[in-house]
């Protein structure tokens, strides 16, 4: 290599940016069935045709999520795509959705009826997008923290609930 095409390659090496990670790193998710209790238990929630989102307060400063799409929304490949786009629809919208939370993140019951059905399902697994449902999701998040009479910000509490929380 001449020393031309060496200074060339620095050059190169010098203004390359760092790559960013596309992933959401494990200290920004719930994982343990402790964690998504805890949020469950605080009965705060909002919900729309697409989404049930729950909401508690954390003590890490950060929002994290956890995400559920039980067996009544359709096989493994359903599931795990639902998945990927909840999770990349709160990855992209983390600066959006106020921190110190804990958000857990559920395919409401309509939706999964819909994406189960036999005739309908792919085609519903088909139009679902991840703009869609960051746009849910921002929608539920600003419909939980409405402000209260001192102008703090706070998560709805829909009052007591019966039943299980799935």
């Amino acid at each position: 290599m001449s020393m031309n095409q060496m200074s060339m390659a620095e050059g190169v090496v010098e203004i390359a940016e760092p790559v960013k990670r596309l992933t959401l790193p494990k200290n920004r998710r719930l994982v343990s069935n402790r964690q998504f209790k805890a949020v469950l238990d605080r009965r705060r929630r909002a919900g729309d045709a697409l989404l049930t989102l729950w909401v508690a307060e954390n003590r890490c400063g950060h929002a994290r999520l956890g995400v559920s799409v039980g067996k009544s929304c359709g096989n493994a490949v359903v599931r795990n795509r639902l998945k990927r786009l909840m999770r990349e629809a709160f990855r992209l919208s983390q600066e959006q959705v106020p921190a110190g939370y804990d958000y857990v993140l559920m395919i409401s019951a309509g939706m999964a009826r819909k994406l189960k059905h036999p005739k309908h399902g792919p085609e519903t697994v088909r139009s679902l997008t991840r703009q869609k449902v960051q746009t849910s999701l921002l929608a539920l998040a600003r419909t939980c923290f409405e402000t209260d009479s001192a102008g703090r910000s706070r998560p709805q509490s829909n009052g007591p609930q019966h039943g299980s929380a799935q």
